[in-house]
């Protein structure tokens, strides 16, 4: 009782010399306009590349380009795992940003079905790996933008219903004890899982939980309150997220601090605002959008290297667009005033990290990751485009005489 005791008052403490002592915001000068066309431009070109990578089978991504040190994955399940993530995110993104032609049109057709074939099939890959859990949170987004687009068709709304329902079910057996969850179960390999609950995980299903209830699908309240409860344990004084809980006590540890919560923070803060956590203010996601170009090079020193964690702060390559897309979900909740200067910025960084063939990517990881990093950073474009000026209104003609 005495260490609980201790516990808590340092961590009142820390809070509180937090509050007198705030970390200084790094803020750059203001970046030029980004012209509409160009933005658009990029999309465009992005947008293809989606399109030309598309499997025969609708989906994207597959197990090619080893390399010498490749991501842990056990058994087809794993692949099964980064293909249902990845398809799903590149479903979202081509919805979002991909316009209405012929081509557009079979691309999601394809994907699609394979989307509602597959998903309900998927399960974690052994006692150890779970990566199901990505598809399953990324799965919900792609499923209710579906649904959306299946205004005029009540039967595909049925069947994605039922799947949304069944991705929940999914993500309730695949909990951690801790609430949240993990990927690995290296401690019992436990039908309940026994992983770490880890901040970034949670905070990308519950971001994916908000946008099914906003589509008026309420998912499940325990799976909810437990997520933000270990979300909420792994928030810093400092407004960093630890890694994952695995990590609480050695909370100074580089991959905790500012530098190595870059892209774990935009995520977070957006997950906690969503689901009404009033710590997360205005001010506080404007802030850290500052920090994030401020302090860009953090994770950008990590971007294309093979090795997980192995850049400065520990930051893996793969947080980079991870990063900037849920920065860019935080753009929809800034004050309009500030809006548009940090959507400049956004979008400079970005668009000047597309690749020749009009792809995206920070990690190698077998052959999924110029999917995923192109869909991210389309998605990320597409919350950079200004709303268009309304033409102003013609004077009325004069009256003849």
């Amino acid at each position: 009782m005495k260490k609980i005791i201790l516990c808590s008052l340092f961590c009142n403490l820390a809070v509180t010399l937090s509050a007198a002592n705030p970390v200084p915001v790094p803020k750059l000068a203001d970046v030029p306009a980004v012209p509409r066309a160009d933005l658009e431009k990029q999309i465009e070109k992005g947008v293809y590349f989606l399109l030309n990578k598309q499997n025969k089978d609708g989906s994207w991504g597959s197990p090619r380009n080893t390399k010498g040190l490749n991501i842990y994955a056990p058994g087809f399940q794993s692949h099964y795992a980064f293909r249902l993530a990845v398809t799903s995110l590149c479903i979202s993104a081509i919805i979002e940003a991909g316009g209405d032609t012929p081509q557009v049109r079979a691309a999601l057709k394809d994907s699609e079905a394979y989307l509602l074939e597959h998903l309900p099939k998927l399960r974690r890959a052994d006692a150890t790996a779970m990566y199901n859990v990505w598809a399953h949170g990324y799965g919900l987004q792609a499923l209710v933008r579906m649904r959306a687009r299946a205004k005029a068709e009540p039967a595909k709304i049925k069947k994605i219903d039922a799947l949304i329902a069944q991705q929940f079910g999914r993500l309730d057996a695949y909990e951690s004890v801790d609430g949240g969850w993990g990927y690995y179960d290296m401690r019992l390999g436990t039908k309940k899982p026994a992983s770490s609950s880890i901040s970034f995980v949670n905070a990308t299903v519950l971001v994916a939980f908000h946008e099914a209830k906003l589509a008026g699908i309420e998912p499940p309240k325990k799976l909810v309150t437990r997520a933000l409860a270990a979300l909420k344990r792994q928030h810093l004084p400092d407004g960093s997220f630890l890694y994952g809980e695995y990590l609480k006590n050695t909370p100074r540890r580089g991959i905790n601090r500012p530098g190595g919560s870059l892209g774990r923070s935009q995520a977070g803060n957006i997950a906690l605002r969503l689901w009404g956590d009033k710590r997360i203010t205005d001010k506080v996601l404007v802030d850290w959008l500052d920090r994030l170009y401020a302090r860009n090079e953090w994770l950008g020193i990590g971007r294309k290297r093979p090795r997980p964690h192995e850049a400065w702060f520990q930051v893996a390559g793969y947080f980079y667009y991870y990063g900037h897309y849920y920065g860019a979900l935080c753009l929809d909740h800034v004050p309009s005033a500030e809006r548009p200067r940090l959507q400049d910025h956004m979008a400079t960084i970005i668009m000047k990290l597309q690749e020749k063939d009009g792809s995206w990517w920070d990690f190698p990881f077998y052959d999924y990751h110029q999917q995923y990093g192109t869909a991210m950073a389309l998605m990320t474009l597409q919350r950079c485009l200004k709303t268009k000026p309304a033409e102003p209104a013609k004077a009325p003609a004069a009256p003849e005489k």
